[in-house]
C-alpha cells in the first residue's frame, strides 16, 4: 500500500486522491464467524428452551456480531438492536412516546391527537409486532409504518450491564411471556405467539452484576478468548488469506499480539484489534511467507491499531524494539 498522506506535500492534488475501500464489512460478515463449541451448545439450548441467552466476555470476543450470525444461520434477517444506555428504561427496550411533541400537538389544531403518531417502537417491540399477523395489531401502529409481515426476529440487547439496577427487573414478566403494554393507547396488549418468539442475544461487559431472578431466565455463556490457534482460523477467515493459517507472518503476528497482551497494558487489545492489524499489515506489503521481523517497520508504524492511549502505546513501542531487536 502506497503512502495516501505524507504530511510534507507542498501543493493540493488536481483531482482528489482515490482512497482504498473499507474492509469492515467483511471483517464482521456474519458468515465469517467462527463459534466454539461451546457456543454452539448454548445458543441451542436457548432456541429449544425460548429462553434469552446472556453472553458475557472481553469487548471484541463476539458478544454482538454472534447476534447477526445467528440471524443468518437461521434466516431470520438483519437483527434488531437495543443499546443500552445509562439511563435505559424497560419501557425503552419496546417503544418510546414523545410526550412532549404530543403536548404541543394538543394546542395545534391541525395536529392529530392519535397518539399512535406519537410512538416510535423499538428492538423488542417490534420484534413482538412483527410476530403478529398485521392485520392483528394494525391498530397499535402508525399511520405509514409498514408491517413486513408475520416474522421471528432476532433481538441483540447490547451491554445490558450499562442500564440502572432495576432495568433487568423489570424486564421479568415480558421476557418470560414475551409481551409488553402500551400504556398512551389504553393500555393496549401486544404478545409474540409462542411460535414466533424472538430470539433474545443479551450481551453484558460484566461491570456490575446481574440480578438473580434475571439471571434465572437466561441462558448463560461466557466467550473465551479464542488461544492462538483459534486466533488465526478467524484472521484466516476474516481476511480470506488462503491457506490453513500458518503462515510465517502470520504466526509471529500471533506470538507479537499474545505476548503484547501480558505486558503492562491498561487496555489489552482486542480480537477485532487484532484482525484490524493483520489486515493492515498485509495492505501495507507484508510478505506473509517470511517471517514478521522481516517487516519490522511495517508493525512499530501500525502499533496505533493495537494501543489505545499514549501510555499503551509507549509499552507496545518497547515491547516491538525487544521482540525483533532494537
Amino acid at each position: 500500500m502506497n503512502h495516501l498522506f505524507t504530511g510534507t506535500a507542498t501543493a493540493a492534488p488536481a483531482q482528489p486522491v482515490s482512497l482504498p475501500p473499507s474492509r469492515s464489512k467483511k471483517q464482521t460478515d456474519a458468515a465469517g464467524y467462527i463459534a466454539d463449541s461451546g457456543l454452539v451448545d448454548a445458543v441451542n439450548i436457548a432456541l429449544t428452551l425460548g429462553q434469552p441467552l446472556l453472553l458475557t466476555g472481553e469487548p471484541g470476543t463476539g458478544k454482538t456480531q454472534l447476534a447477526w450470525r445467528i440471524a443468518w444461520e437461521l434466516g431470520l434477517g438483519e437483527p434488531l438492536v437495543f443499546d443500552t444506555k445509562s439511563g435505559s428504561t424497560a419501557r425503552d427496550l419496546f417503544y418510546s412516546f414523545d410526550a412532549l411533541r404530543r403536548f404541543h400537538a394538543a394546542h395545534t389544531p391541525e395536529a392529530t391527537r392519535d397518539n399512535r403518531a406519537y410512538i416510535d417502537y423499538n428492538a423488542l417491540g417490534l420484534a413482538i409486532l412483527t410476530a403478529n399477523e398485521e392485520a392483528e395489531v394494525r391498530h397499535l401502529l402508525p399511520e405509514g409504518m409498514k408491517h413486513p409481515g408475520k416474522r421471528r426476529s432476532v433481538v441483540l440487547i447490547d451491554e445490558v450491564d450499562k442500564a440502572p439496577r432495576d432495568f433487568p427487573n423489570d424486564l421479568l414478566n415480558e421476557l418470560d411471556q414475551m409481551f409488553f403494554r402500551i400504556t398512551e393507547l389504553g393500555n393496549a396488549r401486544v404478545a409474540a405467539p409462542a411460535d414466533m418468539r424472538p430470539v433474545i442475544i443479551i450481551a453484558s461487559n460484566s461491570e456490575k452484576n446481574l440480578p438473580d431472578p434475571f439471571l434465572r431466565r437466561c441462558i448463560y455463556y461466557h466467550i473465551p478468548f479464542p488461544d492462538t490457534r483459534r486466533l488465526g482460523e478467524i484472521i484466516t477467515r476474516r481476511l480470506d488469506l488462503g491457506g490453513d493459517g500458518q503462515s510465517p507472518m502470520l504466526n509471529d503476528a500471533l506470538r507479537f499480539f499474545a505476548a503484547l497482551r501480558q505486558r503492562n497494558v491498561r487496555k489489552r487489545p482486542s480480537t477485532a484489534e487484532m484482525i484490524s492489524w493483520v489486515d493492515v499489515l498485509v495492505r501495507r506489503g507484508t510478505d506473509k511467507s517470511k517471517p514478521l521481523k522481516d517487516s519490522a517497520d511495517h508493525v512499530r508504524s501500525t502499533l496505533t491499531v493495537l494501543a489505545k492511549n499514549a501510555d499503551d502505546l509507549e509499552e507496545a513501542r518497547r515491547f516491538a524494539d525487544e521482540f525483533f531487536g532494537a
